[in-house]
């Protein structure tokens, strides 16, 4: 079984977001970058199906600037096999990131693709979806656990209600949640060897992919300040509040 991974450069989880002055978006020059944490569960996702001998090979796949490759050879150094870069300085909303993924699905011919259920820097969980569409595939989203049993997936997948048990025939799509795993450290010899694994750089020209966004950023604003709550004598001065002050009864 082949797995292609996708993988997204984001800012690092610990660094404070900050708004450019111009409101055109968050800044990221200076910034620590690192790859989305639901796609790292991913990655560990694909590799200890590799390591339990159920798949032959992890591809990861990622999109953007060429620092992106960063992102990448941290897959291969924690077990993937090889990477694939679609260069490109424009934005890629989710729909467009949606048609890349099924063009190399195409090329590659992967029985499964394990993709972060979002990135935390859009938020959009939207992209498993729309490829799982575009493909015509099943998906399993927000999987908390996976199961892989003749030539089909069984999917625990977390909803409001509690859990949800589904399985889909390969191949198919899954989306990662947080309770799926614990994403292993990369050995220091294993980021050494990454260097040298192989790395395909293509562009979204090549792939004749329309990444034109379909959603436009109107302004960017930091969320305000909120401001302290009161305290009230008594009961019969609360109904009066949520009655007269916030309107909510």
């Amino acid at each position: 079984m082949k797995i292609l991974v996708p993988v997204k450069r984001v800012v690092d989880y610990n660094v404070r977001i900050r708004v450019r002055a111009d409101g055109s978006g968050v800044e990221t020059a200076g910034v620590k970058m690192s790859m989305n944490p639901f796609d790292e569960i991913a990655v560990e996702e694909a590799v200890r199906l590799k390591e339990k001998g159920i798949a032959s090979e992890v591809i990861a796949v990622s999109m953007g600037v060429d620092a992106a490759q960063e992102v990448l050879r941290s897959a291969i150094a924690m077990g993937a096999d090889r990477a694939i870069l679609v260069a490109s300085d424009s934005e890629i909303q989710p729909l467009g990131a949606a048609k890349i993924l099924a063009k190399l699905v195409e090329q590659e011919k992967p029985q499964l693709v394990i993709i972060g259920k979002q990135a935390i820097d859009d938020d959009a969980n939207q992209t498993g979806q729309m490829l799982a569409g575009l493909l015509g595939w099943g998906q399993g989203t927000f999987a908390s656990k996976v199961t892989i049993e003749n030539n089909s997936a069984v999917v625990i997948r977390e909803i409001d209600g509690g859990l949800m048990t589904v399985k889909l025939a390969l191949p198919a799509v899954i989306s990662t949640d947080l309770r799926l795993n614990e994403p292993r450290y990369a050995t220091l010899p294993n980021i050494m060897k990454a260097r040298t694994k192989p790395l395909t750089k293509i562009t979204v020209a090549e792939l004749g992919i329309d990444i034109t966004p379909r959603i436009k950023h109107l302004k960017y604003e930091e969320p305000k300040k909120r401001v302290g709550g009161g305290k009230v004598a008594n009961a019969a001065e609360l109904v009066d509040k949520l009655k007269n002050e916030a309107k909510v009864i």
